[in-house]
């Protein structure tokens, strides 16, 4: 039983790949490519040789990507696997089967629709356990090369490039500069996707009333209160740290309860993108 359910989340997570480069592709070849916009990576480097070279976007990605995937098994072993190089074939297909489409001609649309597609795509492929290559396997290779430079920094400097490379090409700065936003955008929501909307924000609470403070927000918010011990070390006494976790709309309400209680309380609050537990999400 437990053999037949991890077969089928395997299969759902190559259904999700498909679907993830299909998205790239209708990206591609309906928003970006008719306008130069080239979001960096290996589909933007390819953008922007056949727009140099009228060598199509589907044989490019192969002849780029087919060697990394080869340096990569070398390099980093086989950890990223074979969804990576089905990811890699699978979108070289829809680029070449997903017909060629000039939705619209304006630069700004192109770029933030083109970013949308871009990044619901790639979010999709992250989310189902592959990637495409490209940028991320590349700046991996860097790294273990040159280990000072992290990977995030070798993939930004490749995604500048790129984009430097289209404005050249096209003989135009607003095509490196709506390649950026391009690349933004399609960033954002790849974020948006991984790490979800739903954001909570956690609280940290110094306070002289801890038990009054932890009592209003438990019964109030029906939410749970850690306390820490600390100490203050310009005073050197001891001080009590409340943590508590809340969702967007508690936000306020936890603003409004701290004051009432102990308007010389110090509160600092900060973004948290992802919470597992009771009260949030599941344990998987």
């Amino acid at each position: 039983m437990e053999t037949d359910k991890r077969w089928y989340k395997e299969i759902i997570s190559y259904i999700g790949i498909a679907l993830g480069v299909f998205l790239m592709a209708v990206s591609l070849n309906f928003f970006l490519e008719p306008n130069t916009i080239a979001p960096g990576g290996v589909t933007g480097l390819a953008i922007v040789i056949k727009k140099g070279t009228g060598i199509p976007v589907y044989i490019t990605n192969l002849i780029i990507n087919i060697p990394l995937f080869i340096i990569g098994v070398k390099t980093l072993g086989k950890a990223f696997g074979v969804k990576t190089l089905f990811a890699t074939l699978t979108l070289s297909f829809f680029f070449k089967i997903v017909p060629y489409e000039v939705v619209t001609k304006d630069l700004l649309l192109s770029a933030v629709f083109g970013g949308v597609l871009m990044g619901i795509g790639l979010g999709i492929v992250f989310k189902s356990g592959g990637t495409t290559g490209g940028t991320d396997l590349a700046g991996a290779i860097l790294n273990k090369a040159i280990p000072k430079f992290s990977i995030a920094t070798f993939m930004m400097m490749i995604d500048v490039c790129v984009v430097a490379i289209a404005g050249i090409v096209d003989k135009s700065v607003e095509t490196s500069l709506y390649s950026i936003i391009a690349l933004y955008v399609s960033m954002r929501i790849v974020d948006l996707l991984l790490e979800g909307a739903g954001y909570v924000k956690a609280f940290l609470i110094i306070t002289e009333k801890p038990e009054e403070i932890s009592k209003v927000l438990m019964k109030d918010l029906d939410r749970g209160v850690t306390m820490f011990k600390g100490k203050g070390m310009y005073t050197k006494e001891e001080k009590d740290v409340l943590l508590c976790v809340v969702n967007r709309s508690q936000f306020t309400k936890v603003k409004d309860i701290v004051t009432r209680v102990d308007e010389n309380a110090f509160v600092m609050v900060t973004e948290m993108y992802e919470v597992i537990g009771e009260g949030f999400k599941e344990v998987k």
